[in-house]
């Protein structure tokens, strides 16, 4: 099967920040972001908001998509709001029979497909595998639809109940980050941050996301800067270096005579050129 044409494609999201998908629009020219859509997954028939209408999917390739089925009823969407509303009801339902059936788990978010046919339960355990069949069973029998558990971590959790981060704002994670990067703790060398797990963690308990944001930035900074530690050598006698500020690209200096002097990266090129030189003079 060939991909469809750019004016027959659609990215179709199915929460807040969460991953686009992309549907083949052929019959339905007339979409636009913000429809609602009701579209064939691997997990059924699903309700699904265009974010990229056709014509303005730019550099994509894609093949073998599932088509648009139809534009989603104001009934459909009216019923799915019930189904929001009634979702945290159900959560609590859920976490007393999880109590119940004695389980290792604790569930996060219960949320209904749009036309309230299956229910998906998002959990978290610190156990790698939880039999779970009674529950899902008993469950399926009192809430009266097909029930659906899924386990996640830390950071998906997070991004499934959202919040408020020590920035002041939303978590990216929950408003517009779609997937999660990598990150490193050498990220967070590399910008000069405490490496005090508590200053670079989330909500979530993990690297903060935002650490990969700069990352690049600051290690094209970051070169040709000594790093914290460092030892220099001078007329004027032997240094080491005890702070770095990588956007005023500067170093500090403490000498051995007790003196801290601030020079700026410029200067310390020239310096260290000097003893190479073995003309080595104090620094500016």
């Amino acid at each position: 099967m060939t991909a469809p044409a750019p004016d027959a494609l659609v990215g179709v999201r199915f929460r807040r920040a969460g991953k686009i998908y992309y549907f083949d629009a052929a019959g339905h020219p007339g979409l636009a972001v913000g429809d609602h859509v009701i579209v064939d997954t691997v997990r059924g028939r699903e309700s699904g908001e265009v974010v990229i209408a056709p014509r303005q999917v730019v550099g994509t390739a894609v093949a073998n998509l599932k088509p648009i089925e139809r534009l989603a009823t104001w009934e459909e969407l009216a019923d799915l709001a019930r189904h929001r509303l009634d979702e945290p009801r159900v959560l609590q339902q859920v976490q007393s029979a999880i109590v119940a059936h004695d389980l290792p788990m604790k569930a996060v978010l219960a949320e209904y497909n749009y036309d309230g046919s299956r229910l998906t339960i998002y959990f978290v355990s610190d156990e790698h595998r939880v039999d779970f069949r009674d529950l899902v069973r008993d469950l399926a029998q009192a809430l009266r639809t097909r029930v659906h558990l899924r386990q996640v971590g830390a950071r998906d959790k997070a991004k499934l109940l959202g919040g408020i981060e020590r920035c002041g704002r939303e978590l990216c994670c929950s408003t517009w980050l779609p997937e999660f990067q990598p990150i490193s703790i050498r990220m967070a060398k590399t910008q000069g941050l405490p490496l005090s797990p508590p200053e670079i963690s989330g909500v979530c308990g993990k690297l903060l996301c935002c650490l990969a944001f700069e990352d690049e930035l600051y290690a094209e900074m970051r070169h040709g800067l000594p790093k914290v530690g460092a030892r220099l050598t001078s007329a004027v006698g032997n240094g080491r270096v005890v702070d770095v500020n990588i956007l005023a690209r500067t170093i500090t200096v403490l000498w051995e005579t007790g003196a801290r002097v601030e020079i700026d990266a410029e200067a310390f090129a020239e310096q260290q050129a000097r003893v190479k030189r073995g003309t080595s003079g104090p620094p500016a």
